[in-house]
């Protein structure tokens, strides 16, 4: 009799032992994966969404909004009557919003024709490392501007969408190293209404950026649009900004210089009249905060 007891708390004792060491078993088994290192998604690629006036290959997190502040001042070579331009400055204000890892949308307005603006970001592919991984990040942006500014001859027949334009941009980009970023942005702006018969209402442009990190909080960075068919001699130029970001916490800080004096898609792509050669330049800033608005799911 002694001796079933034995046995049969013996077998209780096995059999509640067993499956905790075949979990831990598949545990290890999972976590050795064949050699294989974890399918990653690769970020940091640009300290924020925006490299200066053009969208980066970089996402919000899922459930976060970026509030951002774009402040270009005038022309610098104005000189002491404009004090360098700071006399005069041009603002867009903007709330972003992270939806997932690869879906973003954002809306804004600005100061320079009063344009209100909106898009859409998504990124069928992600740059990626380990399993799987992939070289670039491939994201396609969709966004409109509407100018509100009251027509300029009221007395004709006006319509809605006369004050409409639209954009789509595929960003193709690459985080190099920790250190550098490039990023291939070809574009497309469409006007429904352009002020004059020999204007085309799509433009087509090709857009470059990087960065170059310098240490873990300062990076310099720099965009430019090259514009395939809407540029006309001695009126409008290539949008060309440089400029160097500042991460304090939840705080990105970017001090820039740029010929651009609109701050979204349509303005700068197809309506900057400085040039680089003449130092037609504007200083500005750009100010990022990020506000966590849903609870990060726990992995």
């Amino acid at each position: 009799m002694k001796n079933s007891i034995i046995r049969v708390v013996a077998f209780l004792t096995v059999s509640a032992w067993l499956p905790g060491v075949q979990a831990q078993e598949k545990d290890l088994l999972d976590l050795v994966d064949d050699g294989k290192e974890p399918h990653t998604i690769v970020t940091n690629a640009f300290k924020s969404i925006r490299i200066i006036n053009g969208h980066s290959m970089e996402f919000l997190a899922p459930g976060t909004m970026d509030f951002r502040i774009l402040h270009r001042f005038g022309q610098i070579n104005q000189g002491t009557k404009n004090l360098f331009g700071l006399d005069q400055a041009s603002m867009r204000l903007g709330l972003d919003f992270g939806l997932t890892r690869k879906l973003q949308v954002g809306i804004g307005r600005s100061t320079f024709k009063k344009e209100l603006d909106c898009y859409i970001k998504y990124a069928p592919i992600r740059q990626s490392a380990g399993s799987h991984a992939f070289p670039v990040t491939i994201a396609l942006v969709g966004g409109a501007t509407i100018n509100t500014l009251p027509f300029a001859d009221p007395t004709r027949t006006n319509y809605f969408s006369s004050r409409v334009a639209y954009y789509v941009q595929t960003i193709i980009g690459r985080k190099f190293s920790d250190r550098i970023t490039l990023q291939l942005t070809p574009t497309m702006v469409h006007h429904n209404l352009v002020p004059l018969a020999t204007q085309p209402n799509d433009v087509f442009a090709v857009g470059f950026g990087g960065r170059i990190k310098a240490s873990q909080r300062i990076a310099f960075t720099w965009d430019y649009f090259y514009n395939i068919n809407g540029l006309e001699k001695g009126v409008n130029y290539n949008p060309l900004s440089v400029g160097v970001d500042i991460e304090t916490g939840g705080h990105v800080f970017q001090l820039h210089f740029s010929n651009a004096t609109g701050m979204n898609e349509r303005a700068f792509i197809t309506e900057t009249t400085n040039t680089w050669e003449k130092v037609d330049l504007r200083f500005g800033f750009n100010l990022s905060r990020i506000f966590q608005l849903k609870k990060a799911k726990s992995s």
